[in-house]
């Protein structure tokens, strides 16, 4: 919507959202703003998943590194999310087999478990205290989905070698997840979950660590070729990486027609009891349904209800989040409706026309990453890996996703948003039906 701007219509400059994710997690001090002129060998704008990891990962390879974050580290989407480290794409296999054959289908397969392996691998190698857990179940909300999901989890056995999709009926559902709103589901005892927030911060003490410079309250203003413009200052770098997500504006015009910035939000309640919490989700697992709006929740680590659901398609976030998400954690829980609601938040995230990430070269200067769509904990995680790869000169990886066909979204800059939300209006009246 012109003339808003998305990293100050919802929240203050320079200060973490108002999320259970920040209440609980050591905010470190804050990292300078960038004054004067700087060079580097690679500047990256945006701290979250991809930038750190794209910093990271270059630092270790020996570049110098300056990291520009218009607000704090983990400050957008990569702070606010709800935490799943998710099996596969975005978009499942029969999809992708249907648009890219079964060759390319397969590369995309064993990228997304590499990036969930990599997101362990980071978290132990440098000690990120984010309480990392395995396990997450998709819940079918409508009779009909059940065979699907059992159909997929065996096609991922028979044809990918991937034996860790276990079914569920509804009874198993119930006993897993402590609810009877369901009707069957998958069960992905390999995926995990974390506190996103101390997660992202983690990562970016190891990129400190590593040597990258970092400034926070520096937003990028404008990019000519190799040269970066903050307020204050200007980073001059041969390699420039774009890791701006929802967040990006008008920074690369052409990145930005193919990302659409929407809003999801979350609530937490008081801590339930040990018990209580044991038995409403055994095992210590995620879960989301198969909702197009989909419902997404899991237990903190002291036994609060993280229920993530709803999303708006403007620029400005409800008056009354917890109004607008504690309905759908009492539509699955009803149960739960005697808990206070103690935080509520909302974040912007980015999709794609397709909902496969974005992957682009902008110019002979720049690679950029961004519309995880929702998917985006282990794969923004793993681009940022690729595009360190791709600037050391192997773009193999990097190219895999950037060759998929990504479409504009249509409307311009003044009828992208009221398509969008008739089109999403469109798929949510069918999750009632």
């Amino acid at each position: 919507m012109p003339g808003l701007d998305l990293l100050t219509a919802n929240d203050r400059p320079g200060v973490h959202a108002g999320s259970w994710y920040a209440a609980s997690t050591s905010i470190p001090p804050a990292e300078p703003a960038l004054t004067g002129e700087a060079a580097a060998d690679v500047c990256v704008i945006g701290g979250g998943y991809t930038g750190l990891s794209a910093a990271l990962h270059l630092a270790e390879a020996g570049y110098g590194v300056v990291l520009l974050e218009a607000n704090r580290i983990g400050w957008g989407a990569s702070g606010r999310n709800g935490g799943q480290v998710g099996p596969g794409q975005r978009q499942d296999q029969d999809w992708l087999e249907a648009q890219v054959g079964r060759v390319a289908a397969r590369a995309l397969w064993d990228l997304a478990e590499e990036a969930q392996a990599l997101v362990r691998d980071l978290i132990a190698r440098h000690a990120i205290d984010c309480d990392l857990r395995r396990g997450i179940a998709y819940a079918a909300h409508k009779p009909g989905y059940v065979a699907e999901y059992n159909a997929y989890g065996e096609k991922l056995a028979r044809d990918y070698g991937y034996d860790a999709a276990l079914p569920l009926d509804a009874a198993g559902v119930a006993a897993m997840l402590g609810t009877d709103a369901y009707f069957g589901g998958l069960h992905y005892p390999r995926a995990a979950h974390l506190q996103p927030l101390a997660y992202a911060l983690g990562l970016g003490r190891a990129a400190k660590a590593a040597g990258v410079r970092i400034h926070e309250r520096s937003r990028a203003l404008r990019r000519a070729g190799g040269r970066v413009e903050t307020a204050a200052g200007a980073v001059a770098a041969p390699h420039v990486v774009v890791a701006c997500n929802g967040y990006l504006g008008g920074l690369e015009p052409a990145l930005a027609a193919r990302v659409m910035p929407i809003n999801n939000f979350i609530i937490a309640t008081e801590p339930m009891g040990e018990d209580r919490a044991a038995a409403l989700m055994r095992g210590g697992v995620a879960a989301a349904d198969s909702r197009f709006v989909v419902n997404y929740w899991r237990l903190s680590a002291d036994g609060r209800m993280l229920f993530g659901g709803g999303e708006s398609y403007g620029y400005r976030f409800p008056r009354d989040i917890a109004g607008l998400v504690r309905p759908r954690m009492l539509g699955t829980y009803p149960g739960l409706a005697d808990l206070r609601i103690t935080h509520a938040w909302g974040g912007t995230l980015a999709i794609t026309a397709n909902r496969m990430p974005a992957f682009r070269r902008l110019d002979g200067f720049a690679l950029a990453a961004a519309g995880y769509s929702g998917h985006g904990v282990a794969m923004a995680t793993l681009a940022g890996k690729l595009i360190a790869e791709a600037l050391r000169g192997s773009a193999e990886r990097f190219e895999v996703f950037a060759r998929l066909p990504q479409p504009s979204f249509p409307g311009g800059t003044l009828l992208r948003w009221p398509l969008l939300f008739l089109a999403m209006s469109w798929y949510a009246m069918r999750d009632r039906l």
